[in-house]
């Protein structure tokens, strides 16, 4: 097998040469605190097809709304159990699996508090520039006041939410369409 470098026009589809040892699907250890989700989904292109190769990049708060940080004054091992951002693949139809607790709400502008929410990138073939999104979850009364969830077209929101799955609610279901009709809500930032 050649490890040749693709070209300078694209992104991949070379992902797992350089980035399984930074793969992470458990994103907080059995230990911490929290009330522990799973969240699974697919990533779909505009024609409703699987995208076998993509990567999700997460980030997020703990269950008190607080980023796992150098700078931030919890203890030592708070942060050796809680790794705050994730590196999760699809697999070759496209679905993808994380486990994680889910997150308090963070500051927001002016004051405010976010409700919880995941952030993720997503980076794929033929990306020159990563895909930045939200999961919110569909439960959470806080969504109505939360800043940015309220600048995108009420129609649109839904795009954002993770759902539980009926037979399990610890397991939500949340999917990437990246084209088309049902398009995630991706943001400029």
């Amino acid at each position: 097998m050649s490890h040749q470098a693709t070209t300078s026009q694209t992104v991949g589809p070379y992902f797992r040469i350089g980035l399984d040892p930074l793969i992470r699907t458990q994103i907080a250890s059995p230990e911490i605190a929290g009330e522990r989700i799973t969240i699974q989904g697919q990533v779909l292109d505009g024609d409703g097809q699987p995208v076998p190769d993509a990567l999700l990049e997460t980030w997020q708060a703990n269950g008190d709304g607080r980023y796992s940080h150098p700078e931030d004054l919890q203890s030592e091992a708070g942060r050796a159990e809680f790794f705050g951002f994730g590196r999760i693949p699809t697999d070759d139809n496209g679905c993808f699996r994380f486990t994680t607790i889910k997150p308090g709400p963070v500051a927001g502008p002016e004051g405010t508090m976010q409700a919880p929410h995941i952030v993720v990138s997503v980076f794929m073939r033929g990306l020159l520039i990563r895909l930045i999104t939200r999961i919110y979850f569909s439960d959470d009364p806080r969504n109505e006041k939360d800043y940015v969830l309220n600048l995108v077209d009420p129609v649109r929101r839904k795009t954002l939410m993770a759902r539980p799955a009926p037979e399990d609610k610890s397991v939500l279901t949340w999917n990437v369409n990246l084209q088309g009709e049902n398009e995630t809500v991706f943001f400029d930032c």
